[in-house]
């Protein structure tokens, strides 16, 4: 008897020791208070569940590097000489703050004489994206969230096979937590034929470590270093075919011309984090370009003539690019910012830019999907909709089925559409892709988009929002809690 309470006195002091020592270390690991609070709120109201989610989940990284700066420089020789040809270049003040922000912060390299086509549907860009590998005559660089064992995971496996054993060099990158559900055998089909295929930052039993939260959410593909292909969808059944509830409606964008370049950076930059063999050789990054147009029924062209930038994120840079990014362009704003995004759990800096552009009279629209993917997050994304009525924001929700796009045009001068969703995950979390866009032709195509989209959604009003059960509010109050963790 002695010996058992000796045993839990013992237990319970280890335990409590544990916790603490945990909460002092959130605390001293000097992020954002927000995220800080609610790391506290869950070790202290739930300490088993939220030392087991800290561990896995809440440790940073951002101290360490995928890529020696050494590396990088050698990585960028070729797109950094091409950059520093362009006499034309010519960049009015407001384009250029933000260009000059990516470009100190991210290494991003804005180029000029683009083509860009802009897809809304998984059809026209997997026609388009098919038709664009089997012309490929050196090398296909493919990179997604998702890539799955199904119909349309086969059709593209397939058309990668083939121009193998052309001897087309093929490199396939994939997340591995995206793709725990599919069956190994299928990249093991992959590797059989000739193809080099990596799962990025492996989770492994008992390795099971703060990876788990890192994942590489970009969607990237490059073809012969001349045609890029970047945005929200990735290689899935549902991408193509929706739900029996709805389409599943999405926004990706082939891009021809120089701005490739940045495509293939972040490509090859992710390929030496897990193969860690660096590829450097000039035919990947090649000197002339020759911009080309999709001919497929469902593609947008936007514009010949655009200025082009690709900027990634990482959770392991100093700083959150992306993020940052977005909420230079949203205070910039003068007349109107049009946003889309599947979640919307925004950081502080991002909904007080918002707040404060729609208070300043700038006409800001999100539009969100009326019906979520998952429960939790979508109750999450519900609980900032209250802030963003009472600042004059419009609330839009899409009920044609799930919106997944991810994209914002703002005063018909800059542009963007990528992986990035305005939520914590996206913003600090993730590695993600977008592509920034500096020219009208291109703003109008994704004003457009948008403008097209609102006629399948629900304009929020006070009035509707209000009328929601009381069972909701809570929900979503006490999910609002944990939003920096989701």
């Amino acid at each position: 008897m002695i010996m058992n309470d000796i045993f839990f006195t013992f237990f319970y002091f280890t335990y409590g020791l544990l916790i603490f020592s945990t909460v002092v270390f959130v605390v001293l690991d000097n992020r954002n208070p927000v995220k800080t609070m609610a790391w506290i709120l869950l070790l202290l109201f739930l300490p088993g569940v939220g030392l087991i989610l800290y561990f896995f989940l809440g440790r940073s990284n951002r101290h360490e590097r995928l890529i020696s700066r050494k590396g990088y420089s050698r990585l960028i020789k070729r797109p950094m000489a091409e950059y520093q040809l362009q006499e034309s270049l010519n960049i009015d003040s407001g384009k250029s703050v933000i260009m000059s922000l990516f470009r100190n912060v991210n290494g991003a390299l804005p180029f000029e004489g683009n083509s860009v086509d802009l897809f809304t549907d998984a059809k026209s860009m997997l026609l388009s994206l098919i038709k664009s590998i089997q012309s490929a005559k050196h090398h296909v660089h493919i990179e997604f969230y998702i890539f799955e064992n199904d119909s349309v995971g086969r059709l593209l496996r397939d058309v990668l096979v083939d121009k193998a054993k052309e001897g087309v060099k093929v490199r396939v990158l994939y997340d591995d937590v995206g793709c725990w559900k599919v069956d190994k055998e299928f990249y093991e089909y992959m590797l059989c034929e000739g193809i080099e295929v990596q799962g990025f930052l492996k989770v492994r039993f008992p390795v099971f470590t703060s990876k788990v939260n890192y994942r590489n959410h970009r969607k990237i593909v490059v073809i012969d270093g001349k045609v890029g292909y970047i945005g929200g969808m990735n290689i899935a059944n549902r991408y193509v075919y929706g739900f029996d509830w709805g389409i599943w409606r999405d926004t990706h964008a082939k891009i021809s011309g120089k701005a490739v370049y940045g495509l293939q950076t972040a490509f090859l930059i992710d390929w030496f984090a897990v193969e860690r063999s660096l590829i450097t050789s000039p035919e990947y990054f090649p000197k002339h370009i020759e911009t080309e147009k999709s001919d497929f029924i469902g593609s947008k062209v936007a514009s010949c003539s655009s200025i082009a930038q690709i900027v990634t994120s990482d959770p392991v840079g100093r700083w959150r690019d992306i993020m940052q990014g977005y909420v230079m362009a949203i205070n910039s704003a003068k007349s109107y910012v049009y946003i889309q995004t599947p979640y919307l759990l925004p950081t502080e800096p991002v909904l007080t830019a918002l707040q404060t552009a729609a208070l300043a009279g700038v006409d800001v629209r999100i539009m969100i999907p009326k019906r979520g993917d998952s429960w939790i997050i979508h109750k999450g994304t519900m609980s900032y909709i209250d802030e963003m009525l009472e600042a004059g924001v419009k609330v839009y929700m899409y009920k044609k089925g799930f919106l997944h796009s991810k994209l914002m045009v703002s005063d018909d001068v800059i542009s963007t559409v990528g992986s990035t969703n305005m939520d914590f995950r996206s913003f600090e979390h993730n590695f993600e892709a977008n592509a920034f866009f500096y020219d009208k032709e291109t703003a109008l195509a994704i004003k457009e988009i948008f403008l097209k989209d609102i006629k399948s959604c629900l304009l929020l009003t006070p009035k509707i929002w209000n009328s929601r059960s009381v069972s909701s509010k809570i929900a979503e109050s006490v999910i609002r809690l944990f939003s920096p963790l989701l």
